[in-house]
């Protein structure tokens, strides 16, 4: 009777201290080597970053590309108890300007299963052109300590003048690839620039992704992901699909990450990091697995 009392309570302290698995997504706004030359901004970085288990970070600019690796070098020196490791994209964009999408993942806790690179349109005898200014970088993970164990995140940064057009052509992109890899376990996650000017009532009648009902958008309209205090925009979105990603996520999770309050910052300091706030949400952790291998 002890041992099983004892075991019982152990159980419950392992269940109550492992968190769940944060994943975030956070536009640095184009993020070179003049940020990554500024300390204090890099030291603000990592402490945002060490906060997620996966992130999603958008607006790399760096032809050399160094400031990824120098990045994530310091965040495993600044994390010691975890292992973070990267995977990016190619460099995209139309003419000259360029951008990147990288993953930064905490390697101990998850494992790339496949990635993938949206290809641009090539027309096939059509009048159909590129939909997207920076084309979509999908990665498959798997998770062995969440009830959600394999996923797949489609990582996104529209362009604002065309936001809308390309929110609706992601439909498209969840529908290839969930025929492609033969799962519904989807999360779109991103700077969709879905706000403010960029959107409007009308025209979200039209966006496939906003009127599905097998579509839900964790991070709403009314919800502010810009630094600056004169402007009040859901720019940043997660949107899950398949019933299994719905029923992995923890309720009321899904939010903005305020870091300017959080580190007592001014809006001028702040605006240094980047003028996004990060969004995030949480998956479920496995009781079973966290009973069979915590104990």
């Amino acid at each position: 009777m002890r041992t099983a009392e004892l075991l019982f309570v152990v159980g419950v302290c392992v269940l109550s201290v492992t968190s769940a698995l944060k994943i975030c997504a956070f536009n640095v706004q184009s993020f070179g080597e003049s940020k990554a030359n500024n300390k204090r901004v890099m030291g603000i970085l990592l402490k945002i970053l060490s906060r997620c288990d996966l992130c999603l970070v958008q607006e790399v600019r760096d032809s050399k590309g160094e400031v990824i690796q120098a990045l994530v070098k310091d965040l495993n020196r600044f994390d010691k108890s975890n292992s973070y490791s990267y995977l990016e994209s190619e460099r995209l964009g139309r003419k000259s300007y360029k951008e990147q999408y990288v993953y930064i993942y905490r390697s101990n806790m998850l494992k790339v299963k496949e990635h993938y690179q949206y290809p641009k349109l090539e027309g096939d005898g059509t009048n159909e052109t590129e939909v997207f200014s920076r084309e979509p970088f999908v990665v498959r993970f798997h998770s062995p300590t969440t009830q959600l164990k394999d996923f797949v995140l489609i990582g996104q940064h529209t362009s604002p003048k065309s936001a809308m057009k390309e929110i609706d052509e992601l439909f498209t992109v969840v529908k290839r690839i969930s025929k492609k890899w033969r799962t519904d376990n989807l999360m779109i996650l991103g700077d969709l620039n879905a706000g403010c000017s960029y959107v409007t009532n009308k025209g979200w009648k039209g966006v496939r992704l906003r009127s599905d009902p097998t579509f839900r958008w964790l991070i709403g309209d009314e919800q502010d992901t810009t630094v600056r205090e004169k402007t009040r925009c859901a720019y940043d979105r997660i949107v899950v699909h398949g019933q299994e990603v719905v029923s992995g996520v923890v309720p009321g999770s899904a939010q903005p990450f305020n870091f300017k309050e959080t580190f007592h910052l001014t809006e001028a300091e702040a605006l240094e990091v980047s003028d996004h706030f990060p969004v995030e949400v949480d998956l479920k952790p496995s009781r079973r697995y966290l009973f069979r291998h915590e104990l």
